[in-house]
């Protein structure tokens, strides 16, 4: 039976893996540091479709393609697909796997939902309600732009403390212990507990800084996952957060050190290792559903099967506005979710 620790903490006493996976980005994207470890790469961002919000349906769709088939699994075997995006109403999700025809649970967590169709899909399985489960999400430069901020003909500047929304999907195929797949390569990882977080709001209202509208709920959820387990940072080789950008790292740092907690030692996040800060110009860094979810499929992973990280806290962060909310002088909430990666 899973056992719940704390307050917001589940510890999965049922193994669930992480089977395979598959991560498609952008041009840009590919041209940074982590490029030549993605499965995919886009040449033209519209990947060859006629409007952005069809391109991102188009992600999704192929990322969960090429994770099925790098998992050895038939769409057919797959109990639910979790998945969420950026846009209204999901509107990349529902078009874009709906071909599958596999039940769907739409999730979402703004740029924290890889980790929390993860979470949802992790549970699924080690209560016994499913033997395989595909978690995806996404997002787009150009469609996320034109839902939150400005259509790219109105040619506006960005300040400094602004990201990039990362042009990307990452599509994961979780399994239960002893499922039968036809892969040649065993499970990328296990997936062995995690802390659900909350809604944090410092009452900022900046949506061209959201790595410190967002490192507020990152804290949040760490400090209640270090008090849930009765953990301390160095029990993990790594603590990543999904695209707090340098900016929003700084916040958190500072943050936790007040709690008493010291994580700078190991310390990445996913939108500060997707681009060059030097030759891109992509200001605070990454953000996105999509920045956190290629960065576990394409460099995460590879990094705890390779053996050179074995224990790994996985914390992608979400900012949780619209441009109604944003037009209407409200401020910017955030929240995360974070999750236990552990070599098999």
């Amino acid at each position: 039976m899973n056992q719940k620790l704390g307050k917001a903490s589940v510890k999965l006493e049922e193994e669930v893996y992480i089977l395979n996976s598959a991560s498609i980005a952008g041009k840009k994207e590919g041209e940074g540091p982590l490029g030549l470890l993605f499965d995919m790469v886009g040449e033209d961002d519209l990947f060859g479709c006629n409007t952005w919000e069809e391109a991102e349906s188009s992600l999704q769709k192929n990322a969960v393609y090429l994770a099925l088939g790098k998992a050895g699994v038939k769409a057919e075997e797959i109990s639910y697909i979790v998945a969420g995006d950026l846009l209204g109403q999901s509107i990349a999700t529902s078009f874009g796997i709906a071909s599958y025809n596999i039940p769907l649970l739409g999730v979402y967590g703004a740029c924290s939902t890889c980790g929390e169709s993860l979470a949802v899909g992790s549970m699924l399985i080690a209560g016994g309600f499913a033997d395989k489960v595909v978690c995806v999400t996404s997002s787009h430069f150009a469609s996320a732009e034109k839902e939150f901020r400005f259509p790219l003909e109105y040619g506006n500047q960005r300040p400094l403390s602004a990201s990039w929304t990362v042009t990307g999907s990452g599509a994961f195929v979780l399994g239960a212990k002893g499922v039968v797949t036809t892969a040649k390569e065993g499970p990328r990882a296990r997936i062995t507990g995690m802390t659900i977080g909350k809604i944090v709001d410092y009452g900022l209202k900046d949506s061209m800084n959201m790595g410190a509208c967002m490192a507020p709920a990152a804290a949040s959820t760490l400090e209640q996952h270090f008090i849930d387990y009765n953990s301390r940072p160095e029990d993990y080789d790594r603590i990543i957060t999904g695209d707090l950008g340098s900016v929003g790292q700084k916040v958190l740092i500072d943050l936790l050190r007040d709690k008493g907690y010291d994580i700078s030692a190991m310390h990445i996040d996913c939108g500060i290792e997707i681009f060059d800060a030097d030759s891109q110009d992509t200001h605070s860094g990454g953000s996105g559903c999509g920045c956190s979810a290629v960065t576990l499929s394409a460099y995460i992973l590879k990094q705890i099967e390779e053996g050179n990280w074995k224990k790994v806290l996985f914390v992608p962060t979400g900012a949780l506005l619209s441009k109604t909310s944003f037009n209407e002088g409200k401020s910017v909430p955030g929240i995360a979710h974070a999750l236990v990666l552990e070599q098999v």
